[in-house]
Order: structure tokens, then C-alpha cells, then sequence
């Protein structure tokens, strides 16, 4: 008979042993060398020339006897756990995998549960991450998650904590690794550091490179930026290359689009040009809006972007056309052709208001040429920031700008670098009447570029 396919044993086929002087029947005998090689057959070669036809059963074994051993060390190998669990061991000491990693995204609230445990999730808006009780989850439990998209607060079940807090609040663009300790959360610290280096009291503002130009095919409707990079506070942003707006059209996301925040380019018109960093990726790109401020800036095209700094000034003149200038490192600004501001201007003991050619809704230090003439062989005129109030021209008085050459009608030149107030304006006084001519090389507009 053949092995017994349950428990592996075989019995030999009655009729098949033999005692002496006894006649050999030889059907049995050819039953039993049948089932003999029927089995050998059946058996695995130890030398493995020949594969199993079936599932090999091995015994279910423990950790210090596993069922699937090795010769040389049969305390380490395979071994079936409690619950029908694949266990490991080596030297006899369990061995535990962790879970494989998972990824999910979240866009609102959600509460972390047990079945997470080694989970990556990404939110992809601000939200709140609820913790189930840390006694639920376990010692061991873990989980990654990254603010892409909006800050997110991971909030414990109650009173528990994390890192020693009711709340641990992970900040758009960065990410935190959390481990549970059956009773309380904690994280790598690692998110604590980069708060502490990059926090917004810490890190400044300034602008690198960035420096603007006139547009060589376009010079009057479009602005090149150079290469660069923008910082106000946790907020930073860079371009690897040149980047091209125009001051015709409204914004449209890209370089050579249009730069507007709203409405269409007018004349004599002041346009702050605004770097703008990409919520989802970082990128880079600029719009130009008649606000000296970012909380006067028209956000209505510019979802999806975080306004960063003011970079640059951009004026256009009477027929709406950009201005042609030069940039100078410090944020200086020099007219390609000297604006003549002002032409044979009376001028008296009276102090004036003076409009000139610099930007609009912010003071700016303009750099200006004077002549001056005066019937008065002694004579001086005073050109000065308003913010000093009204002053009087004279050696004895607060001096002057520019002064006759002690011949009456005579002319004399000067200059010098005047600040002016946020309407454009500088002030002008004389000590005696006279008339006065004022020449705009340019004008400087402090962004933050120290070179």
C-alpha cells in the first residue's frame, strides 16, 4: 500500500515478509517494489535536480525551533506565529518588520487611525490632523506628514500631547515625522530646528541680483529682470534666468505675459513691480500694480501665488510708454535722457511745491542738476526734502542749493541728491527773486539690494 498522504507513513503490503523455507508469492512482492519506486520517485533530491509538484508542508515550529531551519544554525529560519502570522527568527530571537510605507493624500480635516501606522500623508490644503488615542494606536505607531498646500495642525486625542504640547502646528512647506509612544506623541525634532533657523524674525529681507532693464526688442512696453532671488521673512523666492513683463497687458502667469494687476497701462503712471513665489512649486514670476504696498496689490489673478517683495519701479510717461533708464547696484535709477523738470521758474522768498519725475506713493532720493539767476548780485536758492518744513535761503538762513555769481542776471549751476515726499515733491526757496531751471538725472528707490 502506498504512504499514508496525511501522516506521511508507509505500510508495506500484507504478504511481504518473508520466513525461511517459505514460498515467495510474488504478487505482493511486486506490489511492494512498485510502491518502493512509486516513493522514490516522490521524493525531493537533496541534490535539487528536480523541483516540488506541490505545496511543501513544513511544521509549524517557534522562534527557537523554527518549522524551516538551516543545518549549520537550526535556531534561525521560518516558523509559523500565533493567528496563522509568518514569523522570522534569528538565534532564536523574534525578528519584527515594520509595515510598508504608504502614501495618501489629504485635502481637508482627518483622523488618523491604527491602519496608518508608517503612513506618508500630504496635504495638499490647510487642515487639521486628529490623533486617535495614543493607547490605540500603540508604542511604535508612526506617521510622515507634509504641509504642501497650507499649514496643518496635528491635534492628540484630549489631553495628550505632542513633544510636550496640545498641539504641534507643521507649517505650509515643511513636514514632520511623529512616533507614538502608546501614551504620548513625539517628533524628530528636526521640524523645531528648521522653525528656529527659518523663522520669519530670523531671517531678514533682501533682494540678490533681480536688477531690471528696459527690454532690448521692446524697450517701452516690456521690463527684464536679471537672474536673482527675494527674501521677506519665511518667505523666499528665486529665477534661475531672466524674466520678461509687459506693462501692456493684465498678468498672465510666464515670462514675456502681461505684468498688470488690473486694468491697462496709463501715463506718467508709477508700477512696483512685485516678485511672486508659486504656492505648489516655488517658481518664480513678477507683477506690476500702481500700489506702493502688497496690501494694496489686486490679488484677483494671482491664485495660487504668495507675493514675496517689492523688487523695482517702473515709470511710463505721457504717452504711456516706459521710460528708458538705467540700474545701478543700491537701487539706483539713471534716466538715459535727463528729464528737464522745471525751465526759467520764478522763484522767491516764498517756499514751493515742486512735482519731478521719480516714484509715485513713496519718497525716493532723486538726483538733481539746478541754473539759477537772479537780478540780485548776492543771491542763493534752496532746493530741500519737504520733510524739513519751510526753510529760507541764505548764507545767514539754512544756505542754499545754488547761488548768483555776484553778477546780476548772471547764471550759476549746482546739484546735488534730494529727498522727495510721497506725492513726487521737493521743496524750492530763494533769498531774493530769480528764476530756476531743474534737471532729473534719476533717482534712488531703496528695495534692499546691497550691491
Amino acid at each position: 500500500m502506498p504512504r499514508n498522504p496525511s501522516t506521511g507513513i508507509y505500510s508495506k503490503p500484507a504478504g511481504t515478509t518473508p520466513s525461511v523455507g517459505q514460498i515467495i508469492d510474488p504478487a505482493p512482492w511486486n506490489q511492494l517494489t512498485t510502491d518502493l519506486g512509486n516513493e522514490i520517485t516522490n521524493s525531493l533530491p537533496r541534490d535539487g535536480s528536480a523541483p516540488m509538484v506541490a505545496p511543501l508542508k513544513a511544521a509549524s515550529g517557534t522562534s527557537t525551533g523554527p518549522g524551516l531551519g538551516f543545518a549549520s544554525n537550526p535556531q534561525t529560519g521560518i516558523y509559523m506565529k500565533g493567528g496563522g502570522l509568518l514569523g522570522f527568527t534569528q538565534n532564536g530571537v523574534d525578528i519584527a518588520f515594520g509595515r510598508a510605507s504608504v502614501y495618501s493624500a489629504k485635502s481637508a480635516d482627518y483622523t488618523a487611525l491604527a491602519t496608518d501606522d508608517n503612513a506618508v500623508l500630504r496635504f495638499t490644503a490647510a487642515a487639521t490632523l486628529t490623533l486617535t488615542a495614543a493607547v490605540t494606536l500603540a508604542a511604535n505607531w508612526v506617521i510622515t506628514v507634509i504641509a504642501d498646500g497650507g499649514d496643518v495642525t496635528v491635534d492628540p486625542n484630549g489631553s495628550e500631547t505632542i513633544d510636550g504640547a496640545a498641539t504641534l502646528l507643521i507649517p505650509n512647506g515643511y513636514s514632520a515625522f511623529i512616533v507614538c509612544s502608546g501614551s504620548a506623541f513625539f517628533t524628530d525634532k528636526v521640524l523645531t530646528r528648521l522653525l528656529a533657523k527659518a523663522d520669519s524674525s530670523a531671517v531678514g529681507s533682501f533682494i540678490d541680483g533681480l536688477t531690471l532693464s528696459n527690454n532690448v526688442g521692446s524697450p517701452n512696453t516690456s521690463i527684464d529682470f536679471a537672474a536673482g532671488s527675494a527674501r521677506s521673512g519665511s518667505s523666499f523666492v528665486s529665477s534661475a534666468a531672466s524674466f520678461t513683463k509687459r506693462v501692456n497687458g493684465t498678468w498672465a502667469v510666464g515670462t514675456g505675459n502681461g505684468g498688470l494687476d488690473a486694468g491697462s497701462v496709463a501715463a506718467n503712471a508709477t508700477y512696483f513691480a512685485y516678485a511672486l513665489r508659486k504656492t505648489t512649486d516655488g517658481t518664480f514670476d513678477v507683477v506690476l500694480s500702481t500700489s506702493a504696498t502688497i496690501a494694496g496689490v489686486t490679488t484677483t489673478l494671482l491664485t495660487g501665488y504668495t507675493i514675496v517683495k517689492c523688487i523695482g519701479v517702473v515709470l511710463t510717461d505721457a504717452s504711456s510708454l516706459i521710460r528708458q533708464f538705467v540700474m545701478y547696484p543700491r537701487d539706483f535709477y539713471q534716466w538715459v535722457t535727463p528729464i528737464r523738470e522745471a525751465t526759467n521758474v520764478a522763484i522767491s522768498t516764498t517756499s514751493a511745491l515742486m512735482a519731478i519725475t521719480v516714484p509715485n506713493g513713496v519718497k525716493a532720493e532723486a538726483k538733481i542738476r539746478l541754473m539759477f539767476s537772479s537780478s540780485a548780485t548776492t543771491n542763493s536758492a534752496l532746493v530741500h526734502d519737504p520733510a524739513k518744513g519751510i526753510l529760507l535761503a541764505g548764507g545767514n538762513d539754512s544756505g542754499g542749493s545754488v547761488g548768483t555769481m555776484q553778477v546780476a542776471s548772471g547764471f550759476a549751476v549746482g546739484g546735488g541728491d534730494v529727498w522727495t515726499n510721497t506725492s513726487k515733491q521737493i521743496r524750492y526757496v530763494a533769498g531774493a527773486s530769480g528764476s530756476i531751471w531743474v534737471w532729473n538725472d534719476g533717482f534712488n528707490f531703496p528695495c534692499g539690494r546691497s550691491a
